[in-house]
């Protein structure tokens, strides 16, 4: 919880004047027994109209004072809760997007956003509580227990059994509740990532036929997290009848005894009666601490989750005196001996791998799925640090120069053409908001995908759905392609991003390319031979290792993984043509 405190420190004005309405409101409920006792025993009892009416008229004022005070507390309570929440939630948001690909594997997609969202909704919810009880309870029960013992002396025991059996409540409460609300979090993020992987792969589910898997695995997720949280309002709503077992057993005591003493004329029947209302507002006083015991837990599980994201060390950083790249900067991209191990991973998965991509040069990596190729393109992009070797970019290690300067000089068409929500025109900003019109329509038309776009009726302004899921996968493509064609980058990578082209669509894109690019280095993943064989230069990878370097025609020649690969996908008088 001292990340919480943290944020509640940035509004300590607020929270000192909450503190003090409180005080204010509980003394006024603690002065209204007092008025009570004196209008009856000296009003009603003696009949002075007069006496009853300034007393009565002194407990509304009062009455209104402390509601008042009640009612600006419950606003400063929803005003600071808000304001901790969407500081929390800004400080997770940006703290996840500054995560490299190492800390998101530490991180399920599912639990960052039950973290982002849920952990900070149930501290947002603690904090109004809090602010409105954790002040109140104890100076509403600390100044009842004074002035009941005031009231009669001889009657202090029966608030001090009182006080025994609620303390005892409560703490039998909170061990029993305690480890079933730490629980809570987790199983929420497992209904999460259950219902997230089910929306996500429905078409899959549907082709499979496995709904009913499905089902009975989202079930069993739901179930446990419903039978946790069953224990714990349950365990709640036990403690409701216990507190007002021992409030009515309390009061009971106070009337008997309070009548014996009456009959001797030792106690006034007024005070008597203000005895009983400082026992009931002692009770409830504790009933507010006992609520309080039972979110304290789950919240407090919640910070913990949200500062261990906070907290989260980054693998990837930039130096305090990053270096940029000059005006003369050239792109060649040159690996020296490198070495790569993914985190918590015992063997490389990269293995001295040394080449130089030059500019104006096409530079083509192919190889079996888990031969590194992916791997090669987070390492330039720098979602991923070197083990060992080193990565130059215009001559200077890319661990020298500030994230943000080495990505603004790429543009990268990603293995997953992923789109976001908004249009087609949306889309192709992303890679540069101050574009051209003619910029969007070169690019497009490189990427094969001006055709498709015009036959929309809205053209650019035509609705993408989340993810792009109401384009087809060779239309997301192509506008991944035209997305990064946008940025006008010096490098340009495209990770297997025209896996999904028909061969003439991908022929036609190339040669577009390929005059489009003529001044930039481009690199390029692929699956098919097809898709590289007029490439500049080929790297073959097999196991994390180069097994061949050469144009197309000098690997048939001397390397035989290529040859492998190549008459796999294509006949010998094709390759040869």
């Amino acid at each position: 919880m001292g990340k919480v405190f943290e944020y509640l420190s940035e509004h300590t004005g607020m929270l000192l004047f909450s503190v003090s309405l409180l005080f204010v409101q509980a003394m006024c409920d603690l002065a209204l027994p007092d008025y009570m006792a004196d209008m009856v025993t000296s009003g009603v009892m003696n009949g002075s109209i007069p006496f009853i009416w300034e007393k009565g008229a002194k407990m509304l004022l009062v009455t209104l004072l402390g509601t008042a005070a009640s009612v600006l507390v419950g606003y400063l309570a929803a005003v600071v809760s808000a304001k901790v929440a969407v500081s929390m939630r800004r400080d997770v948001f940006n703290k996840v997007s500054s995560f490299s690909n190492a800390e998101f594997d530490q991180f399920s997609t599912a639990s960052l956003i039950t973290r982002t969202t849920n952990d900070v909704t149930q501290i947002q919810t603690l904090l109004v509580m809090m602010i409105r009880l954790i002040f109140y309870a104890p100076i509403l029960g600390v100044g009842g227990v004074i002035k009941a013992v005031s009231e009669s002396k001889s009657m202090s025991w029966i608030i001090g059994v009182a006080i025994i059996c609620l303390i005892g409540l409560i703490l039998f409460l909170y061990i029993v509740a305690m480890p079933k609300t730490k629980l809570v979090q987790k199983l929420v993020d497992r209904v999460n990532l259950v219902t997230r992987e089910n929306l996500e792969g429905m078409l899959v589910v549907r082709a499979f036929n496995t709904q009913k898997f499905e089902i009975n695995r989202f079930d069993k997720a739901n179930r446990n997290l419903t039978a946790t949280n069953l224990f714990v309002n349950q365990s709640m709503a036990a403690m409701m009848p216990m507190m007002m077992l021992i409030m009515n057993a309390t009061i009971i005591a106070i009337v008997w005894i309070g009548a014996k003493n009456v009959s001797a004329f030792s106690l006034e029947i007024g005070d008597m009666m203000a005895y009983m209302q400082y026992a009931m507002q002692i009770i409830m006083a504790f009933l507010m601490l006992a609520i309080m015991f039972i979110m304290v837990p789950r919240a407090a599980v919640s910070a913990s989750r949200i500062k261990e994201v906070l907290e989260t060390e980054q693998s990837i950083k930039d130096k305090k005196n990053a270096e940029r790249f000059g005006p003369d900067f050239v792109p060649t991209i040159e690996f020296k001996d490198v070495d790569f191990t993914y985190p918590g991973s015992d063997e490389p998965v990269l293995h001295s791998i040394s080449f130089t991509a030059r500019v104006g040069e096409t530079t083509a990596f192919i190889g079996a799925t888990g031969s590194g190729k992916s791997t090669i393109v987070n390492l330039i992009m720098r979602f991923y640090d070197v083990t060992r070797g080193s990565i130059l970019i215009g001559g200077k290690d890319i661990r020298d120069i500030s994230r943000r300067e080495l990505r603004a000089k790429i543009g990268l068409a990603p293995q997953k053409g992923l789109l976001f929500a908004g249009t087609i025109k949306s889309n192709l900003y992303f890679a540069d908001k101050d574009a051209s019109q003619e910029n969007l329509d070169k690019s497009t038309q490189i990427a094969q995908a001006q055709e498709f776009i015009t036959s929309k009726p809205l053209g650019y302004d035509e609705p993408v759905a989340q993810g792009g899921s109401n384009l087809s996968g060779g239309q997301r493509q192509r506008m991944s392609i035209a997305r990064a064609l946008v940025k006008s980058a010096p490098i340009n990578i495209f990770d297997d991003s025209f896996s999904a082209l028909d061969l003439k669509t991908d022929r036609n894109l190339r040669a577009a390319l390929g005059q489009h690019t003529a001044s930039s280095t481009v690199l390029i993943v692929a699956q098919r031979i097809g898709t590289i064989l007029s490439a500049d230069q080929i790297i073959v990878l097999d196991n994390g290792t180069i097994a061949g370097r050469g144009t197309h025609a000098e690997l048939l020649k001397t390397c035989e993984v290529y040859r492998e690969i190549a008459l796999s996908q294509l006949s010998e008088e094709e390759l040869t043509r």
